[in-house]
């Protein structure tokens, strides 16, 4: 399902959106840099800065996840269940992993989704017939303007 291509999609995009629904039926949504395809059913995202998507995640733990390259307007949704670790063997792990690769803030547990569902995410430019490289160098100019 995580295949190895979406793994390096994640590993290459630094931002993506976590959608959960709080325990009065309240939609929230919060950006986090730290998703990461963990196995080839799991991802994991790291608890630095969440406050509302961990009380979230307790009282429900159904979650979506939106990671979109910003230039090419492609990604991918992911549909799961999360399960919040804090102590042990793969929480050290994953850890380890953050720390590896740069990660520095505190972080105080790591969320695990087990994803149940993959689709990808496609602009509606390209049913329009631009290009790729088109759609990219247009955000490329957009962006090159701020």
């Amino acid at each position: 399902m995580i295949t190895e291509e979406i793994k390096d999609f994640l590993n290459l995009q630094k931002l993506g959106y976590v959608a959960t629904v709080s325990s009065d039926g309240k939609p929230n949504i919060s950006p986090k840099g730290t998703i990461i395809g963990w196995t080839n059913n799991t991802l994991a995202f790291a608890d630095i800065r969440s406050p509302d998507t961990m009380r979230n995640l307790k009282s429900n733990p159904d979650v979506e996840i939106n990671v979109i390259d910003p230039l090419l307007r492609k990604g991918y949704l992911f549909e799961g269940k999360a399960k919040i670790i804090s102590e042990g063997t793969l929480y050290l792990e994953i850890l380890d992993h953050y720390r590896d690769n740069g990660i520095k803030s505190p972080i105080n547990s790591i969320v695990l989704v087990d994803v149940s569902n993959v689709s990808e995410v496609i602009s509606p430019l390209y049913d329009m017939g631009i290009s790729e490289d088109d759609i990219k160098l247009k955000w490329q100019k957009h962006f090159a303007n701020l």
